[in-house]
């Protein structure tokens, strides 16, 4: 759809967006800390249906951020079709990460941070999700508030 025409209605984009979280893969994780400014890393991850598992080194300043501000955000795809994400993220140790994620996250990553020592897993829970291609889906992009699927357009 080009950016002169309708958006895709709100089921359709909420389906879009469970659709690529179901894909796995990759996305861009946003967070940052008082004075420190925004970190942007690239990072693998894992959809369970409710969340997102992702992992990174214990000293990373991702990590630190977390720990610091737990509040994220992540984006999924291109600038042309995006999945916006807002979350919060809380850090799991690799010995109490269950097991559905961590197989989870090693099958969409291709890495096994339970075999790596010096990793954690940070799982997401999303609180507002955006979908958009282009400026003609900018109205009702919003899908999820509040943790909560949206039955109509809010935006």
């Amino acid at each position: 759809m080009n950016d002169r025409g309708r958006g895709r209605p709100l089921a359709e984009r909420r389906e879009a967006a469970i659709e690529r979280l179901r894909a796995g893969g990759n996305f861009w994780l946003a967070t940052a800390s008082d004075g420190r400014g925004a970190h942007l890393i690239p990072a693998s991850y894992w959809w369970d249906g409710s969340r997102l598992t992702t992992a990174t080194f214990e000293d990373s300043r991702t990590l630190k951020n977390v720990r610091a501000q737990p509040r994220v955000r992540v984006s999924v795809g291109s600038t042309a079709d995006v999945l916006m994400i807002d979350a919060t993220a809380v850090v799991v140790a690799v010995a109490d990460v269950d097991t559905a994620a961590a197989e989870g996250y090693a099958r969409a990553s291709g890495n096994d941070p339970r075999s790596v020592s010096g990793f954690v897993y940070v799982r997401l829970t999303p609180e507002r999700m955006q979908v958009w291609r282009g400026a003609a889906e900018f109205a009702g992009r919003t899908v999820m508030r509040g943790g909560v699927w949206l039955d109509v357009p809010v935006d």
